[in-house]
């Protein structure tokens, strides 16, 4: 995916409403990675700076540019004109409920958020283990059934559909 990311790079590198760039999450921008969500690389993240949302497109040039042709600026505080009433409206309660308000939301949205995040790894464990478990069952069940004889009994089987007769 780097060789296209970089010419999707260099295609937007004098954009005036898109930026496209990449972060070296294991070095300089390692702060920004954590504070932004990145998880896993890589990632491509889009949107407003402040909600940044995950791409789940296509990973070749062609896809990235083509997402990349619908993005611009988006509703937002500062840019009112983009916003639907219904984006507006929420806007100015957002702004009604002040500083402490809106991070009393934040702080409980996003503990709902890391909430959510727990119980899939949860279960995800759980399955996990479930899988490991039924998988060993597997193997040992197919184990016995091989050392019951069932080899020795494919081969006098062959033997014998080809003919053969021996002396017991």
């Amino acid at each position: 995916m780097k060789p296209d990311w970089d010419k999707l790079v260099a295609e937007y590198k004098d954009s005036k409403t898109v930026l496209v760039a990449d972060v070296d999450c294991t070095a300089g921008g390692k702060e920004l990675c954590n504070e932004v969500g990145v998880r896993g690389y890589p990632t491509i993240k889009h949107g407003d700076p402040s909600d940044l949302e995950d791409y789940k497109g296509g990973r070749d040039l062609k896809a990235l540019k083509k997402f990349a042709e619908g993005l611009g600026p988006l509703c937002s505080p500062a840019n009112l004109d983009l916003c639907d009433a219904d984006k507006k409206a929420k806007i100015k309660e957002f702004k009604d409920m002040g500083s402490e308000g809106r991070k009393k939301l934040i702080a409980e949205k996003e503990a709902e958020m890391q909430k959510i995040e727990a119980d899939f790894k949860t279960f995800v464990d759980g399955l996990q283990k479930s899988y490991t478990e039924a998988n060993e069952k597997k193997d040992k069940d197919l184990a016995a059934i091989k050392e019951s004889g069932m080899g020795l009994a494919k081969a006098v089987h062959a033997h014998e559909k080809k003919g053969g007769k021996s002396e017991l």
